[in-house]
């Protein structure tokens, strides 16, 4: 049965990891300096993406679950981002 905690935890658990993807965003992009395309927010996207995408790899290839808030969630976010950041600027530049 779904209550409204379930709910409501599922929606704090996904803001907080949007919270934290900008971040890693913000980190990759100060890391990888140069000209986005799309701008501060497309960057911002592109953080929140990379956060989900290097918490896929992660749990696939190293099998390092990073569902915490902790150092080595947020390096893997980070990485992710960067990864993602790299591919939009290869692409988007054509």
């Amino acid at each position: 049965m779904i209550t409204s905690a379930l709910i409501f935890s599922f929606l704090m658990n996904w803001i907080s990891w949007a919270i934290f993807g900008v971040i890693a965003g913000a980190i990759a992009k100060a890391i990888m300096p140069g000209s986005d395309p799309g701008g501060f927010w497309v960057t911002m996207l592109i953080g929140i993406i990379g956060a989900v995408l290097g918490g896929w790899i992660s749990t696939l290839f190293l099998n390092y679950d990073p569902n915490n808030w902790s150092i080595g969630g947020f390096l893997v976010a980070i990485a992710g981002s960067l990864i993602l950041l790299f591919i939009y600027r290869k692409v988007a530049v054509r």
